[in-house]
């Protein structure tokens, strides 16, 4: 298994996208949307904004996020068909997984986390099972 700190060396940090969606783009930005909606039930606001590209088999996504202690975050994902199986994963600042909840139902995941520190943390999404596709994440925090 890579270590969180080896990933950088091949992974691009996601962007914020300004273009135009494709369709691809847009059924998994309604897909991470409705998921995110089932958070909001809990009192979470959905982030405005989104961070989407494509994902390949063995190429994670990392995202570089400071998170504030006393705020609780969902970072939730979605792709489209033939993506079969997401993950989420959150790290802290060494690189470490932090314990946090995680959600997985097919080309949907989420993770939970409750910091106890302010700082640094990353989201690596992963293609688990499928092939390349387009894929949408937002956060919900409160």
């Amino acid at each position: 298994m890579k270590t969180l700190g080896l990933l950088f060396l091949s992974i691009a940090v996601l962007s914020a996208q300004e273009t135009t969606d494709s369709r691809e783009q847009s059924t998994a930005r309604s897909k991470v949307l409705e998921l995110a909606g089932a958070f909001a039930n809990d009192g979470y606001k959905v982030r405005d904004g989104y961070w989407s590209g494509v994902l390949e088999p063995g190429k994670p996504q990392i995202l570089e996020v400071n998170l504030f202690a006393g705020n609780a975050y969902w970072f939730s994902a979605a792709a489209p068909a033939p993506a079969r199986q997401l993950s989420v994963t959150l790290y802290d600042e060494n690189g470490r997984p932090v314990a946090g909840e995680i959600f997985q139902d097919g080309s949907t995941a989420a993770a939970g986390l409750l910091p106890d520190a302010s700082g640094r943390y990353f989201v690596r999404l992963e293609l688990v099972e499928g092939d390349k596709a387009d894929f949408c994440l937002v956060y919900s925090y409160k």
